[in-house]
């Protein structure tokens, strides 16, 4: 099993991850408020602007404080390069 770090120490299993998305949008702001509100929301912003909602196959919705470009690359492998998370 894979884990991915999407930031400040928070992991998810990158088998259980179908899509990384800007949370912009309207159709993931209104994602994002249901999930809320059916309790299956995982904030691990930690205080922090919302750049990136993953959307796990257990229908729950992850929030992070990191880019969607920055998690894909640790999900393709890549070493972060420099700083991990904007303070």
């Amino acid at each position: 099993m894979k884990l991915i770090n999407i930031g400040f120490g928070s992991l998810v299993s990158a088998g259980r991850l179908v899509a990384v998305v800007s949370p912009e949008s309207a159709p993931i702001k209104r994602m994002t408020q249901e999930a809320r509100e059916r309790g299956i929301l995982i904030d691990a912003t930690y205080g922090r602007k919302t750049k990136a909602v993953l959307i796990m196959d257990n229908d729950h919705l992850v929030l992070s404080a990191l880019t969607p470009g920055v998690i894909a690359g640790r999900l393709e492998g890549e070493e972060p390069n420099g700083r991990e998370e904007e303070p």
